[in-house]
């Protein structure tokens, strides 16, 4: 059984997160550990299992960039890993300019204005490759999920950044 099956979900990247929480705390209920306090070893040991499986796939599922790595894993699509270099040359050079535009916040004259600017540019360029990765995901064929995968190291790439930037803006403005 996999993650939608058990919270009984049709197999979209698009889902809804109010329906998937409900449905994960209704599954949690019946199969939590506490229930059996009173019950066998073997109960308890098998309550605790359904758990631990039910409490990962909702994790994986309500995370929008799990969940994608996640189908693309179901429909059999090796993942490079994350140390593998892009392919893709303009990448490549964006991501320098990004990195350069993080070292540029720590010099500038006006903090709060440098952080907002970087926040709006990797948030949009994130948006711009969610939705792509929306769109290939839903093609579901051989070169949409290629795609997908290396739209989602891309994505991946940008949630990086964008922790480092709130890393950054906290060591700038706290100190």
């Amino acid at each position: 059984m996999n993650n939608f099956e058990i919270f009984g979900l049709e197999e979209r990247f698009t889902i809804d997160l109010d329906s998937l929480t409900e449905r994960y705390q209704t599954i949690q209920k019946s199969v939590h550990p506490d229930r059996f306090a009173h019950g066998s070893s073997q109960e308890k040991l098998l309550a605790a299992k359904k758990s631990t499986l039910v409490n990962d796939a909702y994790q994986t599922l309500k995370a929008p960039l799990k969940r994608a790595e996640y189908m693309l894993e179901l429909r059999g699509v090796e993942m490079p890993s994350e140390q593998t270099s892009f392919s893709d040359n303009a990448f490549l050079m964006r991501q320098m300019e990004l990195r350069e535009m993080l070292e540029d916040v720590q010099h500038s004259d006006d903090i709060d204005s440098a952080i907002f600017e970087a926040a709006q540019v990797l948030e949009t360029e994130y948006q711009t490759l969610y939705q792509a990765l929306q769109v290939a995901l839903s093609a579901n064929d051989e070169a949409a999920n290629q795609q997908a995968g290396e739209l989602l190291r891309k994505l991946k790439f940008y949630q990086k950044l964008h922790l480092e930037l709130d890393r950054l803006e906290d060591s700038l403005l706290d100190g």
